[in-house]
């Protein structure tokens, strides 16, 4: 498939396109990597010149760029790519002058669908009732596709009547992270660690996602989907899934995501009378981020009543041979003490220990997302001593920071550069497959009908706390728990 001469991004005035979308096209730019005719034409309801678009487009690159300075140069060559479209997406006459707009560009046009979910349908209709969906056209959709399985099969369905699967982009943008790429290569390139990836050498895996913003202006959105929709449902899974996944018989895209597929089917699961053994909701109350007071969730919006969760913590379990036994934790938060996002892999203790008077740590190994990139390996290590034969050990790490380990290479600033690169270059290994999305819905679908039947509110928890109490029953042994 030939490059896309043109890519159009639906609500291009909103949050993503201001913080992401973007910039993250403007580095693209900058570093070369965007064809030399390609357009970007922003799309949305409120009336603005080219202009005055551009101006817009500048400051919000100024505001991710932050000290960095903007080229003079790369500006004026990406403000010559911008073009700006009003235009109300349900309404099927705006889409004639987009279409004029666009023109013909070879290699087709990329739509970006950064926009409410239920607008999807509608743009996706208004395209092709002025036969804008056929190849080698394709779409981006950004998550959540819908908020329940049945919701997102009709978005799936409405899409895949005009778009062909291979043209349709599911973004989740934590797959554009470094080092959750890294994690196949840690996997599948080092000897090291594959025999040991399995229930025989793993005791358990957390997977956490803190964050300490609140809701930060996002109430009506959030409020509908809950920390269950806006989080475990894709980006945990998805991170789950490539810890799980069983080697691919090469890097294309249908092999990646045929393993992944094959996880979260594997999924024990979690019955109504499990829940509050193996899960825990919680909503955070007021209190101090970084000693500044916040309020509660709540308060946000006027002190509304809401039983939305932005706390989740929950026990896995894959019913397959590699990992029969073993849990995965799962937890994600808002207003945590805070910013994190890793990956533990617990190893299991040595059988035997010949060292009587020392205390064994089991190995850890430390895969750190955010706010730094990082893999971490815990050994165990001989303290220095002349004493004659006596060993006293502590536990040391093994350190590789991506940041220090590649100081000359450039490292990509937002995971969306990446994502739209691939894209742009019509990739889709590290994009989300239909039968991903919709099975990670079925599973998640199971623990919010569950809560529901059992009326399970989520328990208040302290803003600049690890979340409610009671959120380490969901350990499966007593020497089970968080790491921070």
């Amino acid at each position: 498939m030939t490059t896309p001469g043109a890519l159009v991004i639906f609500g291009a005035t909103g949050d993503l396109a201001q913080r992401m979308l973007f910039p993250s096209l403007y580095y693209l730019d900058h570093d070369g990597l965007l064809p030399d005719d390609f357009r970007i034409i922003g799309a949305a309801r409120h009336k603005a010149t080219n202009d005055a678009f551009r101006d817009d487009v500048r400051a919000w690159v100024k505001e991710r760029a932050g000290d960095r300075d903007i080229s003079e140069k790369t500006w004026d060559r990406f403000a010559s790519r911008i073009a700006y479209f009003s235009g109300d997406a349900t309404k099927p006459d705006s889409y004639e002058e987009l279409k004029a707009l666009i023109g013909d560009p070879p290699g087709g046009s990329i739509f970006y669908l950064s926009t409410a979910p239920f607008l999807y349908k509608p743009i996706v209709e208004g395209l092709a009732s002025r036969d804008m969906t056929g190849a080698p056209n394709r779409i981006i959709l950004e998550k959540p596709i819908g908020r329940s399985r049945a919701t997102c099969e009709e978005i799936n369905e409405a899409i895949g009547a005009h778009f062909d699967e291979e043209r349709i982009f599911r973004i989740d943008h934590y797959l554009g992270k470094e080092t959750v790429q890294n994690l196949i290569a840690l996997r599948f390139a080092n000897a090291l660690f594959e025999p040991l990836w399995d229930r025989q050498s793993i005791e358990y895996v957390q997977i956490s996602v803190a964050e300490t913003l609140g809701v930060d202006g996002r109430f009506s959105y959030y409020d509908e989907y809950g920390a269950s929709r806006d989080m475990v449902q894709n980006h945990l899974l998805q991170l789950l899934s490539m810890i799980a996944m069983e080697p691919p018989s090469d890097l294309q895209a249908e092999s990646m995501r045929s393993e992944k597929v094959k996880v979260l089917r594997s999924l024990r699961p979690i019955q109504s009378h499990d829940l509050p053994r193996l899960t825990v909701r919680g909503q955070y109350a007021a209190g101090e981020i970084d000693g500044e007071t916040v309020v509660g969730y709540t308060q946000e919006e006027d002190g509304k009543h809401s039983n939305t969760e932005t706390y989740v913590a929950l026990c896995a379990h894959i019913d397959n041979w590699r990992w029969a036994g073993v849990p995965f934790y799962l937890r994600t938060g808002k207003r945590m003490p805070k910013r994190a996002s890793q990956i533990i892999i617990k190893f299991r203790d040595v059988p035997h220990s010949i060292f009587p008077d020392s205390q064994l740590d089991a190995n850890k190994l430390v895969i750190r997302l955010q706010p730094e990139e990082a893999v971490s390996l815990e050994i165990m290590n001989k303290t220095p001593t002349l004493t004659t034969g006596d060993y006293e050990l502590q536990p040391l790490w093994l350190n590789l920071s991506l940041d220090e380990a590649f100081k000359s290479r450039p490292r990509r600033r937002i995971a969306y550069e990446r994502l739209l690169l691939e894209a742009i270059n019509n990739n889709s290994a590290l994009f989300v497959r239909r039968d991903e999305a919709e099975a990670a819905w079925q599973w998640i679908d199971r623990i919010l009908e569950g809560w529901a039947k059992l009326d399970m509110t989520p328990d208040l928890y302290k803003a600049g706390s690890w979340g409610p109490p009671g959120g380490d029953k969901i350990f499966q042994q007593p020497q089970h728990k968080w790491f921070e």
